[in-house]
């Protein structure tokens, strides 16, 4: 039987995951910049993981990775159109069976049937349809949310749809933070909350309201390494840049997306403040583990690329920001490598949840609570594997097949049939020299490329993600014949997003 708060004095958990926000975008990451006083004050409050890794760079992967505690090799989830088996327990069922009630709130990001993935509600669902093949809402409207040129042309002030989804999500989380806080304060029983937000922001378009555009417009600088088109690029950057029609990109497209982008990530803080102001003001904040987290990065500009589906540090690395007073030390910077799959087994062990069984995640705690060195083994994984059919990009037909590991300073990107790239992230944090063809670190090269292919077979993967295809077809068709409702669902509709017509310059 459960207790009630006042019975049980097990934390209650506040997990924040945002879309596509680029960890070196905010002020406790060294931006001084952008205005991120709520995240900052967070950080301050609590820790702040300077080297965590999401396990793919890009959405679903990303997010049902982060939920099963499992990488896309092993959940069979690679691209944006996969489905998560639901036989596979998740966070939230490990949530569910330690005695709580997960409740989501906004995006989860789950494709097929099953919108809640262990969460026993969901107040507010994602902005398309359910299932492939499900009728959609006529559009993203101007800007577009894919690696297209069209999001860097059709780039300035006005409204992003994502925004509004975001404005109501921060208000459906400050509705059920205050509905708690009035049981509260009139003696009722209430059982500790395992509240999870999911936030669209900072994902393009990159639109951002006139007032927040403003106040970056003039101020944003350009990409601190703004990489030339040329035959020197690694010929996957070299084919992703032609088929992102990003070879070149022009000055005035670059500076409005950075300014939009600074102003989207600003906002997004902004409606985390009002979430943290009905926290503390309900009298939940001394006893609730908050964790912020974001599903991958944004390269905006950075070595001459834009969106996320690299294994560049803009796009791969994530924030990772925990607060829990009396419980985790506060002010403190923790430089280990780390995994988004190891924020999923600490917040597990901080509510004294069940660990999930075949989970790669490693529970953070003894490394940031006990006072003596805890051996940490500092390596993390991702993956990116896509073909035509998976979406998320203007992939070939034969697909590719991706994988990097970060071991101590040295990062790997593995290109299956085509060259590695080789980083050593302490001499080189803006990747600007590849060592992979370096004699003197054939060792590391090797080392690290068996570590790669440890368990992790790129000819497998083609053969399953082509007999997920054949699958996937019959649903779609399925799905686009019957048309079955919506179980959760955000409706957006294309005139949520505009550009207003007197474009600054």
């Amino acid at each position: 039987m459960r207790l009630s708060m006042i019975e049980n004095k097990r934390p209650n958990l506040l997990y924040i995951h945002s879309d596509q926000h680029n960890p070196y975008v905010t002020g406790c990451y060294g931006d001084t910049l952008v205005e991120t006083p709520n995240l900052d004050a967070l950080a301050q409050r609590g820790v702040v993981l300077e080297n965590t890794y999401c396990p793919s760079p890009i959405c679903v992967p990303s997010r049902m990775s982060m939920l099963s505690g499992k990488y896309p090799y092993e959940n069979e989830v690679w691209t944006n159109m996969h489905t998560l088996d639901s036989r596979i327990p998740t966070f939230a069922h490990a949530m569910g069976a330690g005695g709580f009630r997960p409740t989501l709130i906004g995006r989860m990001h789950s494709v097929g049937a099953d919108q809640l993935q262990g969460y026993v509600e969901r107040l507010i669902g994602d902005h398309g349809s359910n299932r492939p093949g499900g009728k959609g809402n006529g559009g993203h409207g101007i800007g577009g949310p894919g690696p297209t040129r069209s999001s860097l042309k059709e780039s300035g002030h006005g409204q992003s749809a994502y925004q509004v989804h975001d404005e109501d999500v921060t208000a459906a989380t400050v509705h059920y933070l205050d509905s708690l806080g009035v049981q509260r304060r009139a003696g009722q029983s209430i059982e500790p909350f395992s509240l999870s937000v999911g936030f669209m922001l900072p994902h393009q378009p990159f639109i951002a309201r006139k007032e927040d555009y403003e106040r970056y417009y003039d101020r944003v600088k350009p990409p601190q390494y703004s990489e030339a088109f040329s035959e020197h690029l690694h010929p996957h950057i070299k084919w992703w840049r032609e088929a992102c029609d990003i070879k070149e990109v022009s000055a005035e497209e670059i500076h409005r997306c950075r300014a939009a982008y600074w102003a989207l990530v600003y906002r997004m803080d902004v409606m985390i403040g009002q979430i943290m102001t009905a926290l503390r003001e309900n009298g939940f904040e001394e006893n609730t583990l908050v964790v912020y987290m974001s599903d991958h990065g944004e390269q905006v500009g950075e070595h001459g690329l834009w969106w996320k589906q690299t294994f560049y540090e803009h796009s791969v690395k994530v924030p990772a920001i925990l607060s829990w007073p009396g419980h985790l030390p506060e002010g403190i910077r923790c430089n280990k490598v780390t995994s988004s799959l190891d924020l999923n087994a600490t917040m597990l062990d901080a509510l004294e949840c069940p660990a999930l069984p075949h989970s790669r995640g490693r529970s953070l705690l003894p490394l940031l609570t006990e006072s003596e060195e805890v051996l940490w083994d500092n390596v993390a994984f991702s993956e990116f594997c896509q073909n035509a059919a998976g979406a998320g990009g203007p992939f070939p037909e034969e697909g590719i097949y991706q994988r990097m590991v970060r071991r101590d300073n040295f990062k790997l990107n593995y290109y299956h049939g085509q060259p590695c790239q080789l980083f050593d992230l302490e001499a080189d944090p803006q990747e600007t020299t590849d060592l992979s063809s370096d004699p003197s670190y054939k060792e590391i090269v090797d080392q690290l490329t068996a570590e790669v292919l440890n368990g992790w077979d790129p000819e497998l993967i083609r053969t399953k993600i082509i007999e997920l295809g054949q699958d996937m077809a019959i649903q779609t068709g399925w799905t686009k014949n019957i048309q079955p409702p919506d179980s959760i669902r955000w409706t957006m509709k294309p005139e949520m997003s505009y550009l207003d017509n007197d474009q600054m310059s």
